[in-house]
């Protein structure tokens, strides 16, 4: 196939280079020993990198490309230290239209929460009932009271994710002691709520206030399957991706806190090596997956770099940060193969065709 119709791969002797403005001057801050560019706010205007600048192998574009399309893919993007070097859409799919994170969106609530903890409103070691009040799972007063905010966070709430995803008290039934299970499960929205009534704020305001308008984001959530799910267009994806790659800076303003960060794409408890705060993280000796305690040896993307962490969703909706390679990589779509929950096949696979590129 020849390239998308509506794409933006700069290779060769192409460079394009779009405006500037006051607000898309670099931070010479960053600690992959480079400069990261950020866009401006309120303009569409993102400045581009080649792939001839980046010396990778530029015969491997259209293979990815290809592989790309035929898995069901509606937007891929790399960005190399904030510019954007690949920009592709394809399906009918274009740079307005938007799609849903799935369980990617999970890594806002992460952010969130650090940022209402910076901020005095709550602390991640406190139990989440000192903030809904007691009875928000069918647990005993004493099991429940278990169960901090950093449990939430890190996947270890001890409650049974056999019950499904529902998280009315009746849906959350103790199965253990907090922090002695790793199971995946929805009960980390509770977050939400927890930063809702410590703040006094709505989820959606406080998130537009802290995140989305300091960093020029947009998107909102929408209820699908009764589940409340955020949907962006591929860029704010992108932007969110390199806020966290900045650790957590935007332009000159710590907007994520950095130490809060640094725990966040760190293994979070000592039972799923590859789980940090709502993130997952490559390079580990061991990982588990949603729906099973069975602990798997070696890395969870074997073909991705050992120090990417990645925002996974349902479907193949995929964050990947490499801070190694100074690379933020952005996969939206259907599920390339079969439907999943997080990880899947596609994920090495992907890593294949990218190596190629880059390498």
């Amino acid at each position: 196939m020849k390239l998308p119709k509506i794409v933006l791969v700069l290779f060769g002797l192409l460079t394009i280079v779009s405006c500037s403005s006051d607000n898309d001057s670099p931070n010479d801050s960053d600690p992959q020993n480079g400069t990261i560019y950020f866009p401006p706010l309120n303009s569409d205007n993102w400045e581009t990198k080649s792939i001839s600048e980046l010396d990778w192998n530029e015969t491997e574009l259209q293979p990815l490309l290809d592989y790309l399309e035929n898995k069901n893919t509606k937007s891929f993007m790399v960005l190399h230290e904030g510019k954007i070097v690949i920009e592709a859409y394809f399906n009918g799919h274009s740079s307005t239209s938007p799609w849903y994170w799935a369980s990617a969106g999970k890594t806002l609530t992460t952010a969130l929460t650090g940022i209402a903890e910076s901020e005095g409103y709550i602390s991640i070691e406190d139990k989440v009932s000192d903030y809904i009040g007691t009875g928000w799972t069918s647990a005993n007063i004493d099991k429940e009271n278990l169960i901090t905010c950093k449990h939430l966070l890190s996947m270890t709430s001890g409650l049974d994710d056999s019950e499904g995803d529902g998280v009315e008290p009746g849906d959350l039934q103790y199965i253990a002691d907090a922090d002695t299970r790793w199971a995946y499960h929805n009960v980390y929205v509770k977050l939400q709520d927890v930063v809702s009534q410590a703040t006094n704020q709505s989820w959606d305001d406080y998130l537009e206030t802290k995140i989305l308008n300091p960093t020029g984001m947009s998107g909102s959530y929408f209820n699908v399957d009764d589940f409340n799910v955020f949907w962006s267009n591929t860029r704010t994806m992108a932007r969110f991706g390199l806020l966290n790659y900045a650790n957590g800076i935007w332009e000159n303003n710590q907007i994520i806190p950095e130490n809060y960060l640094n725990d966040a794409v760190n293994t979070s408890q000592n039972i799923n090596l590859a789980y940090g705060y709502l993130w997952w993280l490559n390079g580990k000796s061991s990982y588990h997956l949603p729906q099973s305690q069975f602990e798997f040896p070696g890395k969870l993307i074997p073909n991705a770099p050992n120090d990417m962490y990645a925002a996974l969703g349902k479907n193949d909706q995929k964050i990947y940060v490499i801070p190694s390679k100074k690379l933020v990589v952005i996969r939206m779509g259907q599920a390339a193969d079969d439907e999943n929950f997080a990880l899947s096949g596609f994920d090495n696979e992907l890593w294949e065709k990218i190596n190629a590129l880059i390498n």
